[in-house]
């Protein structure tokens, strides 16, 4: 991937992750990069193509990391809340799946679709660490959950408070 492919689709994350889907426009991303806003469009031809590359990326990554966290540690409860500990206590607070995922019935159809791949990920990882299909919707709706309360309080230390007994709890979880 280019750098200036790249620049793009990490100020349109930011501003995702500040104001979902409505939350930026070519000419904003253009000015953050400091380029044309037809130089946007030369990487990602409409609006939908770009917030769709960038939630795929996430969740690409977020796949990876988890999976190089799980290497370390087998614990799957306690890889999760720690990967998205760091997403809440980001300069962002936010995953822009989470963000998208609240209006995902009024996203364009392509983004959709890798909103929902995202969390069908995050499932199917936590399932294949053991948790059962009902636990780890639980388990993700909870962390999910987390990240929303925090940011709409303005304090990271809310998702914490909200996790802090997951650890305790993995029996519970079917860990």
């Amino acid at each position: 991937m280019s750098d200036m492919k790249t620049m793009i689709m990490d100020a349109a994350e930011r501003r995702i992750q500040a104001g979902g889907f409505g939350g930026f426009s070519f000419r904003e991303i253009a000015m953050d990069v400091g380029i044309k806003s037809s130089s946007v469009h030369y990487h990602f031809p409409t609006k939908e193509d770009l917030a769709a590359a960038v939630v795929r990326r996430w969740a690409d990554r977020t796949s990876e990391n988890i999976d190089q966290a799980l290497q370390k540690d087998p614990d799957p409860v306690r890889v999760w809340t720690k990967a998205l500990r760091g997403t809440a206590h980001s300069e962002s607070h936010m995953c822009p799946c989470t963000v998208l995922g609240a209006s995902s019935y009024d996203l364009p159809e392509q983004v959709a679709a890798e909103v929902k791949r995202f969390f069908q990920m995050c499932q199917h990882k936590l399932v294949a660490e053991g948790l059962s299909p009902n636990k780890a919707s639980e388990f993700l709706s909870t962390l999910i959950g987390a990240l929303v309360v925090a940011n709409a309080l303005r304090d990271t230390k809310e998702y914490d408070r909200a996790t802090s007994g997951l650890l305790d709890k993995r029996e519970r979880l079917g860990v």
